[in-house]
């Protein structure tokens, strides 16, 4: 398969997701988190979910806990959302770029 289609299915995955994390009720799940980047196995069979919350590290380990938690229901929404045959086995994992850009840009403004 071309990277430029996995590429493309990866953008796909992360913009469904984004949109499915908001109807997931868990309130471990904060609401000020995103996704920051998905990869995809070349064979379909996975995609790893890079989640990030601006209030820090902490938050995104919270959030991920609750994201596993749904990870059924979120599958379910994705394979109705995009379509496809095969909708991957969502891994998801924390990760603190977010709040290590707001970092970076108080910095600057000083």
């Amino acid at each position: 398969m071309p990277s430029q289609n996995l590429n493309r299915i990866s953008e796909d995955i992360k913009r469904e997701i984004c949109a499915i994390m908001r109807t997931v009720k868990d309130p471990r799940v904060s609401e000020l988190i995103s996704v920051v980047r998905v990869e995809v196995t070349r064979d379909l069979s996975y995609a790893t979910c890079y989640v990030s919350a601006f209030e820090g590290m902490e938050a995104s380990k919270r959030s991920v806990e609750g994201l596993k938690s749904a990870a059924g229901y979120i599958r379910r929404e994705l394979g109705g959302a995009l379509g496809t045959r095969h909708v991957p086995e969502l891994r998801f994992i924390p990760d603190d770029s977010i709040e290590y850009s707001a970092r970076i840009s108080k910095m600057l403004e000083k």
